[in-house]
């Protein structure tokens, strides 16, 4: 019932948000509207919007750029947010960027924008018998963004395509359910209620780790995809792009000096994720996680195609994609990406 009660809010929060912004004008160049989820992952987003370097990169443009920052979650949220118009740039996994891309090939053509950073992902489990995916039974729910369409999700329905081949690839997705990441991580720390693992991102499944001594990792993204990958993407319209060149270019450069200001000042980043976030974190534990050797923040993406091409043979999008530039941009920082 817990999880319930958060997917019908999470649902009627969603769907309101959307119906108000189908009535929304559209943007002109110089305004941009970005959705972000929770979670570390964001913090190119987080330093971006904390020293304002979208506006700088604008007025080296000659654009003065007005940027609003749209909190969601889950990548179905997103995307409807996306198509209804409500936002310009949409940031969630990998799997939901592949659904839109698919779904709207040869109409909108969204596409790929920039990679957020490689973080490996944990499926947690507070559940002592649970050591293996194999271990699940239907008396367990597993919590994650979006059934069926978060980067978890699919991550989760390949490694269970390797464990009971192809066909029952969505095997646990019965027992999945959509709840948001800080909520996910009270239910496996606190314990209580019938959620018994959480497919998460940094740094929540590191709380979880931390504060719950039941709590174990059962399965990490980068074993599944076999190696450091981008898990976590931002994508947009191709009209966007066309229609705003300037704010565009302005969006990719913040990010790019974001990425570096990050990798030359961990220290700072962590104070800008605790303060942009809000965020009641160890600073240390978030520190551990922003210098962990297997994180790196940058922009291009690596390792997205293993996903691409799993969700295209088992039938969840229609469209093979011959390379990550099919569903990226043809932008510089993607040439050399995977």
């Amino acid at each position: 019932m817990f999880a319930k009660r958060l997917l019908s809010a999470a649902l009627s929060l969603g769907l309101l948000s959307v119906g108000l912004a189908a009535t929304a004008p559209a943007r002109a160049e110089g305004q941009l509207r970005i959705a972000e989820q929770f979670g570390v992952v964001y913090l190119l987003l987080n330093v971006a919007q904390d020293q304002k370097l979208i506006e700088k990169h604008g007025k080296a443009q000659g654009v003065d750029i007005k940027v609003d920052w749209v909190k969601l979650s889950g990548g179905s949220a997103v995307n409807d947010a996306l198509l209804s118009g409500a936002i310009d740039i949409a940031g969630a996994g990998v799997g939901p960027l592949l659904t839109i891309w698919d779904r709207t090939h040869g109409r909108q053509n969204v596409r790929g924008v920039a990679s957020l950073g490689n973080l490996p992902y944990y499926l947690v489990s507070n559940n002592p018998n649970v050591k293996t995916i194999a271990d699940f039974t239907d008396k367990d729910r597993i919590a994650l963004p979006a059934v069926g369409v978060s980067v978890q999700s699919r991550v989760l329905q390949l490694a269970s395509a390797r464990q009971w081949s192809d066909a029952q690839y969505n095997k646990l997705d019965k027992i999945s359910v959509a709840v948001p990441h800080p909520d996910a991580a009270a239910a496996i720390i606190n314990g209580g209620t019938e959620i018994s693992a959480h497919f998460g991102n940094p740094p929540f499944q590191d709380q979880e780790l931390a504060g719950n001594p039941k709590a174990h990792i059962v399965l990490n993204s980068y074993q599944v995809l076999g190696g450091p990958s981008s898990a976590t993407v931002l994508y947009a319209t191709e009209k966007f792009r066309k229609d705003n060149p300037k704010t565009y270019k302005a969006f990719l450069g913040a990010l790019d000096e974001a990425a570096r200001f990050i990798a030359a000042n961990p220290d700072k980043a962590a104070d800008t994720y605790i303060r942009v976030s809000n965020a009641r974190i160890d600073r240390d534990l978030l520190l551990k996680i922003i210098k962990n050797p297997e994180v790196q923040f940058k922009i291009a993406p690596q390792n997205t195609y293993p996903l691409a091409e799993f969700m295209y043979r088992v039938g969840a999008i229609k469209n093979k994609p011959a390379s990550v530039k099919d569903y990226f941009f043809d932008d510089a920082h993607v040439n050399g990406g995977s």
